[in-house]
């Protein structure tokens, strides 16, 4: 595997905000750089803008090709003219989530003004511990900039559907429509150790260094690769991977007991080498971390009383075979927002899919997700 650093210089489109931001642990980042990409036309009453929350490896480019992979947008399945978000009618925003690595500040950019630390070179391991809040002031911060007081909907899978529920806990105001997919309130104590292995490998990489592997150009392209495989494990189900692999070996009609490679192996390390191409160790340290420190209850006394002050009608969906965000977590959900009287709709989708079935085809999800949408700018005569 290429231990050269293979990030070619992109120019993304983004946001420079002088006043910076306070994060949650006390450091200030100034000015903060949110990178973003929008799609649509917004309205003359600014009412009509969905912001789209992504997962802990998207970006921004929803739904066009990606300028790093040259690959189509992650939710293009769902988002574009006549989909369920439909760009003719709605705005939609797109933000690189801060601590990321496609243009937002994060562990790539330059150091700005964090007092005591040499200037002009990458933050690196020297970026400061972020939460899932400071992601959303982050994108706030943005839709202030784009002049938008108040979002039509807020919706994400995942760690996106974290960020959608931080929105409506933090900012209940400007959100009139929240829809939070295959996600949960907090991060299980389970899925705190699938990252924990994942950032064990990373820093167990000769090429790690301490995190300062900026330095010379390399990566920690083993430990990044294998904390990608074991990630990946994790949004797929068993019924999918035997669907999709089973036992069946790569180039071989069977066992020769001669560097046998079964293709589910050859998959995972395809998911590795070219995960490592796009995304920074630093960032997915940083980024895994802030998943792990989410959670709604202990910030607001409970998952009810994070939700007291909210008037957004919620949209709350999970698919059957996500074992990462099982329907249990939704279910939770939904009763805390039931609590809190707040209008809820809920659909469970049957699918064997597992957790990136939010990602892929699910004409279900799509005309549930597209009619709730259809509805919030029915309310509000759009």
């Amino acid at each position: 595997m290429d231990r050269e650093a293979p990030f070619p210089e992109v120019e993304h489109q983004k946001a420079v905000l002088p006043d910076g931001l306070v994060l949650d642990c006390g450091v200030t980042i100034r000015p903060l750089s949110v990178a973003y990409r929008t799609y649509g036309t917004l309205n003359a009453a600014r009412s009509n803008a969905i912001l789209v929350c992504h997962a802990l490896t998207g970006d921004q480019y929803v739904a066009e090709r990606n300028p790093l992979t040259g690959r189509p947008g992650w939710w293009e399945a769902i988002v574009g003219p006549g989909k369920a978000v439909d760009t003719e009618r709605f705005f939609v925003i797109c933000a690189n989530v801060l601590g990321g690595c496609m243009g937002s500040t994060g562990p790539r950019e330059e150091m700005t003004d964090a007092a005591g630390l040499p200037q002009g070179r990458p933050w690196g391991i020297d970026f400061p511990s972020v939460t899932i809040r400071d992601m959303v002031r982050a994108q706030k911060k943005l839709v202030e900039h784009l002049g938008i007081e108040r979002l039509l909907a807020v919706i994400g899978g995942s760690m996106g559907g974290m960020q959608v529920l931080e929105w409506a806990a933090t900012f209940p105001e400007a959100v009139f429509a929240a829809a939070p997919i295959a996600t949960a309130s907090h991060h299980s104590a389970q899925n705190i150790a699938f990252h924990e292995v994942g950032r064990a490998a990373i820093h167990a990489d000769p090429d790690w260094r301490g995190g300062r592997y900026w330095e010379d150009g390399r990566i920690p392209a083993q430990g990044l690769s294998v904390a990608r495989m074991v990630a990946h494990i994790t949004y797929l189900s068993e019924a999918a991977l035997t669907r999709k692999f089973g036992r069946r070996l790569q180039g071989a009609p069977a066992v020769t007991f001669l560097e046998d490679v079964f293709q589910v192996e050859s998959y995972l390390r395809h998911q590795g080498s070219t995960f490592v191409r796009r995304f920074d160790a630093n960032s997915y340290l940083t980024i895994t971390r802030a998943m792990d420190y989410f959670d709604l209850s202990n910030e607001h006394g409970s998952l009810a009383g994070a939700f007291a002050k909210t008037s957004s009608r919620f949209f709350v969906a999970s698919f059957s075979s996500d074992w990462l965000f099982p329907t249990s977590e939704s279910r939770a959900l939904v009763r805390a927002l039931n609590a809190a009287a707040a209008p809820v709709s809920f659909i469970e989708v049957p699918t064997d899919k597992g957790h990136d079935a939010f990602l892929l085809d699910e004409p279900e999800f799509h005309r549930a997700l597209g009619g709730f949408l259809a509805g919030a700018a029915r309310a509000l005569q759009l």
